[in-house]
């Protein structure tokens, strides 16, 4: 989702069952594709998927040559037929929408899905980019896994199975002996470096695209678990200059506010998202998932008598109260025009914006599912180590290709080099400490836990609370 989970909790969506295609179709699609029968191919092939999509299904089986354990991804065998005429139904309505009702523009989510769904229905793309996904993190510690892949057409893709659990099941996780804190912190690592260091980033996070598992042997995991990263079809890439940008949005969000920060907010949210002062209040809030951050409204149209008081920034130690949670969603449901505002800025912002939105909404979603004992803005010092990073790489970059384009050793260019990295040395440390206080909090909180649980119920109950499962 692109907005925060308060607001998108007003406008609940409608979940689909997707029926599975039939064994024997998906025989006949593997003879017409690979040019062999499924018991050609496997000695073991499970009939029941393993899950279904929209787009696909998954069987285990068991490769006859090698006798590896697969997933078998299969694109449903008529879905090529029936797209456009989705995706011509879809920009009808949406069509429609806009001429009765004009202020909710949404042709954009047609235009798209004629780019993305194409790509989606490639499963060599796929490939591709898992390949790539890789190469990305090869040289980095981490505990992202990307399963590799044995073969891809467009509409069949064998890769390797891999055995785990869903990423937010606190019994799973409990019963690996997996410190779910860990967990959340090493998923907004991820995510980020996609993001600010990368520039090429997941398109489609939700807890079913990630498996968790205990490291196996020569994991280069810094961790005892490796998160497994699934369904490669969507992926984004972002420019260097609006990398750099939204990196420094973010670091403006996480300062003390204070009236050159609050202009600093406004430049970026322009710079980043298209959005003038009248709209930077709702981007802001779909951004950070508070109601407002001070000084975020100008004074005329802020509340007389808010019943929360307002974050000075998102590295504030006050936490996010019901009273404000409660702030947002009557908002969402009274405040008259609020609405089409949201739907403003959602066709104003890039698309490229909306998605990494997304990645937004995923960490912060996970880390309030795991049930996690840090301070609710332990993710965003993650984030916030990555901006710094990355404004620090950029200025680099910078600072070396004038020295170079000069053509002697400028002492100015060598002061500035010298503040820049020092800036960056500066708050990369204090990000350091910050966390490491926080880390030990939570470690605090999770022993308070334990000893609540063994309290109640002995060991079991003391095993039980400090995973975060209810004694």
């Amino acid at each position: 989702m692109v907005l925060p989970k308060e607001w998108t909790s007003t406008m609940r969506p409608l979940q689909d069952q997707c029926e599975p295609t039939p064994y024997e179709a998906v025989d006949a699609m593997f003879k017409l594709d690979m040019g062999k029968s499924i018991d050609d191919l496997f000695i073991d092939f499970d009939p029941k998927p393993v899950g279904v999509a929209s787009l696909a299904q998954v069987h285990e089986a068991r490769l006859r040559d090698t006798g590896e354990n697969v997933a078998v991804k299969l694109q449903h065998p008529h879905l090529a037929e029936f797209a456009d005429i989705d995706m011509e139904m879809v920009e009808v309505s949406l069509g429609w929408i806009k001429f009765w009702f004009p202020e909710f523009e949404l042709t954009w989510l047609a235009e798209e899905m004629r780019i993305n769904l194409p790509k989606e229905m490639d499963f060599v793309h796929e490939a591709s980019n898992a390949a790539r996904a890789i190469r990305e993190f090869e040289h980095v510690r981490t505990s992202l896994y990307i399963p590799k892949v044995i073969t891809a057409n467009k509409r069949v893709l064998i890769m390797e199975y891999i055995q785990g659990g869903r990423v937010d099941d606190l019994e799973y996780l409990a019963e690996a002996n997996i410190d779910r804190n860990k967990v959340a912190v090493e998923l907004s690592r991820i995510f980020n470096r996609m993001v600010f260091i990368n520039g090429w980033f997941h398109a489609d996070p939700h807890p079913g695209n990630l498996l968790i598992r205990p490291a196996p042997l020569l994991s280069k995991s810094p961790y005892n678990f490796e998160i497994v990263l699934l369904d490669h079809g969507q992926y984004f890439d972002i420019d260097d200059e609006l990398r750099v940008n939204y990196s420094k949005f973010w670091l403006s969000l996480m300062a003390p506010a204070s009236p050159s920060v609050n202009a600093d907010r406004r430049k970026y949210a322009e710079l980043v998202g298209n959005i003038g002062p009248d709209l930077y209040p709702v981007f802001e809030a779909a951004m950070t998932g508070r109601a407002a951050l001070e000084g975020t409204w100008e004074e005329e149209h802020s509340e007389s008598s808010p019943s929360f008081k307002r974050a000075s920034s998102m590295m504030s130690a006050l936490p996010q109260s019901e009273e404000e949670m409660e702030a947002i969603r009557s908002a969402v449901a009274t405040q008259e025009g609020l609405l089409v505002s949201v739907f403003d800025v959602l066709r104003r912002v890039p698309r490229r914006v909306l998605m990494v939105l997304k990645l937004n909404d995923l960490t912060r979603s996970l880390d309030h599912a795991l049930v996690t004992t840090h301070s609710n803005i332990r993710i965003f010092l993650v984030t916030a180590k990555f901006c710094v990073l990355s404004v620090w790489r950029n200025d680099q970059a910078r600072l070396i290709d004038a020295m170079r384009g000069s053509g002697l050793m400028s002492f100015g260019l060598l002061l500035e080099y010298f503040r820049c990295w020092w800036r960056y040395e500066n708050g990369y440390m204090k990000l350091v400490i910050v966390e490491t206080l926080m880390d030990s909090q939570a470690y605090a909180f999770k022993l308070r836990d334990w000893l609540y649980g063994l309290r109640k119920q002995g060991f079991k109950g003391a095993y039980k609370a400090a995973a975060g499962l209810d004694v």
